[in-house]
């Protein structure tokens, strides 16, 4: 029986996935690196521990990667995360989830500051009761420290009373990895393929879809109030 719903949030609940590619994809140029979007884009969802060492040698993560990472999380900031917008219907389904008797819980690879705006974007604020951010993970995703950190703010909810709604197969994999069961979003553009690969057991198009179809969803296994 599931008792909580743990949520990413870049690409989940907030259009934000192109934004952080094109940082990303700037603070490289500017430290003289030149990838393309697409690469970039790709491993949007992991933190940049995870992310810079798929570009960078190990010999450029010790001379400037801890640089990099200060830059691009200023320049996000600046350029980028006013343009962050929630997708349509969050609210309502964080809503319909409390209603129903569940917990709720953001696990993300944002800053903690990155993630209060996007709880406000998202118009959550009153309803998530734990959350989780990079501040509280020795390794971000595809590693399981950040879900296993919400799993402890939690505190009786046990991996397989819970959920994991993401949009990335990182999430689905670290999920995995602590021993929680992925419900996949096309929201972020990761192919559906890779979701299923990386071990979600259902994929809707994106909150609003979740909604709709919330009574046959993987969510509707739960306590009614």
């Amino acid at each position: 029986m599931i008792k909580a719903v743990i949520f990413d949030v870049d690409g989940t609940l907030v259009d934000s996935v192109d934004l952080h590619a094109r940082a990303w994809q700037e603070a490289f140029a500017h430290f003289g690196k030149q990838f393309d979007f697409g690469s970039v884009r790709s491993q949007i969802g992991k933190g940049g521990d995870q992310l810079m060492p798929v570009f960078l040698s190990k010999e450029e993560l010790e001379e400037f990667g801890e640089e990099l990472e200060e830059y691009r999380g200023e320049l996000f900031k600046r350029e980028y995360l006013s343009q962050v917008k929630g997708f349509p219907k969050v609210r309502e389904l964080f809503q319909r989830i409390k209603d129903e008797g569940l917990r709720l819980a953001l696990a993300s690879s944002a800053k903690g500051d990155e993630l209060k705006a996007y709880k406000e974007r998202a118009r959550i604020e009153d309803l998530v009761e734990e959350e989780t951010s990079s501040d509280d993970a020795e390794k971000s995703k595809p590693y399981p420290d950040i879900f296993e950190a919400a799993l402890e703010r939690l505190g009786d909810v046990r991996p397989s009373e819970a959920v994991v709604v993401g949009d990335t197969p990182y999430d689905a994999e670290a999920a995995g990895k602590a021993g929680l069961k992925t419900v996949g979003l096309l929201s972020g553009g990761f192919p559906e393929a890779d979701l299923r690969a990386a071990g979600c057991i259902r994929i809707y198009r994106d909150p609003a879809d979740l909604l709709a179809q919330y009574e046959d969803s993987p969510l509707a296994d739960s306590p009614s109030t």
